[in-house]
């Protein structure tokens, strides 16, 4: 099942909600809702800095990933980036794959 980072930085709305749920809801919540989507949440850590929250989850497919984000991004809670995660095995498999590609200014 293809393996999905979110990084999330929450919104003053979203940090009065952690102050009062804590992070180990949060992080029920978060698996409950990925859960739905016939997904795992793999790991979700908080941290210091430009970032607030950092998860990998396993979900059927691109659009479930989307469900995701797209819902947590409209709660105003947390603004969150998604980054697709590649195993080692996936890339070989594309080193594999040739194509014709001109950089820009080649000849």
């Amino acid at each position: 099942m293809p393996k999905y980072l979110f990084i999330a930085k929450y919104t003053p709305v979203g940090l009065r909600g952690l102050f009062k749920d804590g992070g180990s809801k949060r992080k029920a919540d978060l698996s409950d809702a990925v859960k739905e989507l016939n997904g795992t949440l793999e790991s979700i850590y908080f941290s210091f800095g430009e970032n607030d929250v950092y998860s990998i989850a396993s979900l059927p497919d691109n659009v479930s990933a989307a469900t995701v984000a797209l819902n947590i991004n409209a709660s105003g809670a947390a603004k969150v980036k998604t980054t697709v995660l590649l195993n080692p095995e996936e890339i070989d498999e594309a080193t594999k794959i040739g194509m014709k590609y001109r950089p820009p200014g080649a000849e």
